[in-house]
């Protein structure tokens, strides 16, 4: 990395634009940067950290106050920066957020964060041309390019004043903090907690198959019976060897039971049997016996039975005749009931003379006829009159619907204006929609498109990681190889005269002193010859064409990388996600709204079209009720004289038709009175002459009168219900015989009783304990087959848990070094053991710069000791003492001595660090302040060491306000510090 130009404007203590040429000041590659306390020397440096990372070192990053207090409204704060990073040239450009005064008003305005990277000389591969303009996107892009974050970056470059001793003295924690910082350990740290959490999943598994044994013993303890061991140790193959031969006993044993228990069930339901067949004998000649005294009871009824069943024969023809003749009566009960009624109707119908003979009773009918024909024209007249009357009330009704429609369409012409009003804003809102479709499928593209890129950055990143991985071998081996070169070369000059010394021959001259005697030729211990050269040269230039190769490849990987997150910005997958939904919601949005342009279009012709058709109808609707009303006016009129004339007519009656009805019935009735009163007398006639048949059939049936073969006569159910009782009785009495006399029930007495619930109960007790039995020997077999089979998947448990038990403890006791317990001797975890390391090669690095401005007397040792109080070792830093030969605290260093061990050690970790992290060579190096605590011949050992970084191709600025200093350094920029502010200068003398 090589700055070129710093160019800044109402920064810090800055009020207006200043500029540093760093090409101009590196032209001797080292530069004094000096002026007054508080002129702002430091804050140059600042502007180098902001326009990189957006960001200051130290404290005065924390107040986050950038803008020039002096600086007036119209000048911007800004800083620019341009400068070569790995051959890329390029220009960023930063300004704070600040408050400013605003341009119009009173008040002050905000003025947001902004920065933009620009390309010099074209942009790399991947790169977008127009440069970079997003925050974050600049961020990513100045910390890919150095290889360093901005920590790293003040810790290594800048140097700030006052904070670069801080590491020297730093203890263990803090230390470790900073390297963690520097070397990016945290994978190391990655590795700790994957060990961790490995253990933690193999001991839940472990654990798991435990639990699953101790569950197979305890289910075996419980299948045999016992109690399950109390010790884990306890369970062998005696253990269950010793259950099984106990279950087996048990089967045995139990069979032994089940075989009696079926035996005494065999003898018990043998006697149930007999006993049910003795009982069933006794119940047959009980009932025989109780049938035949039952019927001997019963023959007095039996006889009555006989006799009433031959009178109903007998009464039978009698029956016949009385039946014959009930119609006679029933016709004169019928005319009877028919005068009765006609007499009643008449009365009902008005007529007070209802005892009147059958002549008067007709002429009375015939005039009330005559008086109903003269109303059968009224009757006519008053049908029209109700259709007139109906007629006006739907004339009525018809005004009103008419009047409520004309109201109807005066309120739906009031509604319609918003109606059209919104239907044209919805038509409106939906071409809008229809406008916005091509850019929202447009950007829907582009998201879709930044999706994928984002679903393939942690892809590249793996691949660039990989490759920077294979970088770093293939450095380390390359660096091995050539450091194995350089020793061969070394020694080959140093075994050079024994080289030359095995050419030599006996007479033959010296190629060095010319001498043909050879007294004392050299003789290397170790020899190394030109083919040792020549193959580790061979090897060197292997290890660099691999080395090149994975550079290029490491290379093209960042560009990748770089290509794809300038592309993302600060938009990772799970932000383009939510984008990519909302935008598809916008377009799902629009698209519905574009897809109803039409309908909105027709609806609002539609509403057009039916103002226009309302207005009509309004005007329709009203010349309708015009008409009703006058139709409705002159129809009244009629009604109300047709009413005078029916009134008069129909009297006391309710209608003119109920008058004409009522004396149509009073004539009807008074001749069905009469029509009545002559069927009587015929049907009393008829009767005498039935009643005299009956009574002579009586006679010659036997019976005393016809009342008596009346009172004999039976239907045909009690007939059949008499002769089937007799049957009954005598088939009874056969069957009870012929019981008694069959031969195997001879000699039965019928009292005779049989234990039968004894006998059931016994044998339903011998089946109960024969199905326990049985019961308990299913049971006992069951559990023998059970505990066999646990007894088998205990085994097989017990095999498969020996093997992970091993492995597990295997893996736990490397989780414990890896974390820093256990047989881990230095009790450090793999994190501190990787940073102790890195700290021993800033150690070697930083010894070589302190040796030499100490003249010897200092070097840096690293120690792994523990701390006071238990604390974690591995990151102490000693200083060795060649004056006394003693080991002792960098705390006991001098103010001056001090600063030259954090000075070499600030130069040692920035050669680390940078090697480390793949970097940017740093060719432009700040050291901030330090040098007034070291007197002349000091500094003039820290200049010698300067000059050497400056030989290498470094530009070195110190920033001092030491007058030596400016007699030492020709080329020099001075700040100077007024009450308006601060400006720069550049000076340049001869050296």
């Amino acid at each position: 990395m090589r700055l070129h130009r710093l160019d800044i404007s109402a920064f810090g203590p800055y009020p207006g634009a200043e500029s540093v040429d760093f090409d101009a000041l590196g032209v001797d590659g080292l530069f004094l940067l000096h002026g007054d306390t508080g002129a702002g020397k430091t804050t140059l440096l600042d502007g180098v950290a902001f326009a990189l990372f957006g960001a200051v070192p130290g404290a005065r990053g924390e107040a986050k106050r950038l803008r020039c207090d002096y600086a007036s409204p119209d000048t911007t704060t800004e800083v620019r920066l341009e400068l070569t990073v790995q051959g890329q040239r390029f220009r960023v450009a930063r300004r704070p957020q600040y408050e400013r005064s605003k341009r119009r008003g009173e008040g002050t305005t905000t003025e947001p964060v902004k920065a933009t990277l620009t390309w010099i000389g074209g942009a790399p591969a991947g790169a977008p041309s127009e440069g970079v303009t997003r925050v974050d996107e600049v961020n990513r892009t100045v910390e890919r390019l150095l290889g360093m974050t901005a920590a790293q970056f003040f810790q290594v470059v800048l140097l700030p004043q006052g904070e670069f001793a801080k590491f020297l003295r730093a203890d263990t924690t803090e230390r470790e903090q900073l390297l963690e910082r520097l070397f990016g350990t945290e994978r190391f740290a990655d590795v700790e907690r994957w060990f961790a959490e490995r253990r933690r999943v193999r001991r839940a598994g472990v654990e798991q198959r435990q639990l699953a044994v101790r569950d197979l013993v305890t289910r075996l303890a419980q299948e045999s019976g016992t109690e399950p061991p109390e010790s884990h140790q306890q369970v062998d193959e005696d253990w269950i060897a010793a259950l099984r031969g106990d279950l087996a006993a048990r089967t045995i044993e139990v069979e032994q039971q089940d075989k009696l228990a079926r035996y005494e069930r065999e003898q018990i339901e043998a006697e149930l049997h007999r006993r049910t067949e003795l009982a069933g004998r006794v119940r047959r000649v009980r009932l025989a016996t109780e049938t035949v005294v039952e019927l001997a009871k019963q023959a007095e009824s039996r006889d009555e039975w006989a006799a009433e069943l031959s009178a109903a024969r007998r009464a039978v023809p009698v029956v016949a005749v009385h039946e014959s003749a009930e119609p006679t009566h029933a016709e004169l009960t019928a005319a009877d009931n028919a005068e009765r009624a006609a007499a009643a109707a008449l009365a009902a119908a008005g007529e007070s003379d209802v005892d009147a003979e059958a002549p008067a009773l007709r002429a009375r009918a015939g005039w009330l006829t005559e008086e109903a024909g003269r109303l059968r024209q009224l009757v006519a007249e008053v049908k029209r009159h109700q259709d007139d009357r109906a007629r006006l009330a739907s004339l009525t009704e018809a005004e009103q619907r008419a009047q409520r429609t004309v109201g109807d369409l005066v309120a739906r012409l009031a509604e319609l204006p918003a109606a059209i009003v919104r239907a044209r804003s919805e038509l409106d809102a939906a071409a809008q929609a229809d406008a916005r479709l091509t850019d929202l499928r447009s950007r829907l593209a582009e998201c879709e498109s930044l999706a994928e890129d984002a679903a393939r950055l942690p892809v590249a990143e793996r691949e660039a990681a990989l490759a920077r991985e294979k970088l770093s071998q293939a450095t380390d081996r390359h660096q091995l190889a050539r450091q194995t070169l350089l020793d061969i070369r070394e020694r080959r000059l140093a075994g050079m005269a024994a080289e030359l010394a095995g050419a030599l021959a006996v007479g033959e001259q010296c190629p060095v002193c010319g001498s043909a005697e050879h007294p004392e030729p050299a003789v290397a211990s170790e020899p190394v010859g030109e083919a040792d050269e020549r193959a580790a040269t061979e090897a060197e230039q292997r290890a660099l064409r691999v080395r090149e190769r994975a550079e290029r490849d490491a290379t093209v990987a960042g560009q990748q990388v770089a290509a794809l997150v300038g592309k993302l910005g600060d938009r990772g997958a799970d932000r383009l996600a939510g984008e990519l939904a909302t935008l598809r919601e916008e377009l799902r949005v629009a698209t519905d709204l574009a897809a109803g342009v039409h309908r909105l279009a027709t609806r609002v012709q539609a509403l057009d079209a039916e103002s226009e058709r309302i207005t009509g109808e309004r005007r329709s609707a009203e010349d309708t009720r015009a008409q009703l009303v006058a139709e409705r006016d002159s129809l009244s009129t009629v009604v109300n004289e047709r009413e005078q004339r029916l009134t008069a007519a129909r009297g006391e009656y309710p209608s003119v038709s109920a008058r004409r009805d009522a004396l149509l019935a009073m004539a009807n009735a008074g001749v069905a009175l009469a029509d009545a009163r002559g069927a009587r007398a015929a049907a009393e006639l008829r009767w005498s002459a039935a009643q005299q048949a009956v009574w002579a059939a009586a006679e010659q049936a036997g019976f005393a009168d016809g009342a008596q073969a009346i009172a004999a006569a039976r239907d045909q159910a009690e007939v059949a219900d008499l002769e089937r009782r007799l049957t009954e009785a005598r088939h009874r009495e056969a069957t009870a015989a012929a019981v008694l006399a069959e031969p195997e029930l001879a000699g039965i007495d019928p009292a005779t009783e049989v234990d039968l619930d004894g006998a059931r109960l016994a044998a339903a007790e011998a089946r109960i304990r024969a199905e326990e039995a049985h019961a308990a020997l299913d049971a006992a077999r069951r559990r023998e087959r059970n505990a066999t089979a646990l007894a088998d998947r205990l085994a097989v448990a017990w095999a498969e848990l020996a093997p992970v038990e091993a492995e597990f403890a295997e893996l736990s006791a490397l989780t414990d070094v890896v974390n820093g317990r256990g047989q881990n001797a230095r009790q450090m975890s793999l994190r501190s053991y990787v940073l102790a390391a890195r700290l021993e090669e800033v150690g070697v690095a930083a010894t070589r710069q302190l040796r030499r401005m100490s003249e010897g007397r200092y070097s840096f040792v690293h120690t792994d000791a523990r701390g006071t109080h238990g604390k974690r070792g591995g990151l102490g830093l000693d200083v060795l003492d060649d004056y006394s030969g003693q080991i002792r605290p960098t705390k006991t260093l001098s103010g001056g001595e001090s600063f030259l061990a954090s000075l070499a050690l600030a130069l040692g970790l920035a050669d680390v660090v940078a090697a480390e992290t793949g970097g940017a060579m740093l060719d432009t190096l700040f050291v901030d302040e330090g040098f007034g605590t070291l007197d002349a011949d000091t500094l003039d050992l820290v200049m010698d060491t300067l000059d050497e970084l400056r030989a290498g191709g470094r530009v070195v600025g110190l920033v001092s306000h030491v007058e030596e200093l400016r007699q030492r350094i020709p080329v020099r920029l001075r700040v100077r510090k007024a009450r308006t502010g601060s400006t720069v200068e550049l000076t340049a003398s001869a050296a």
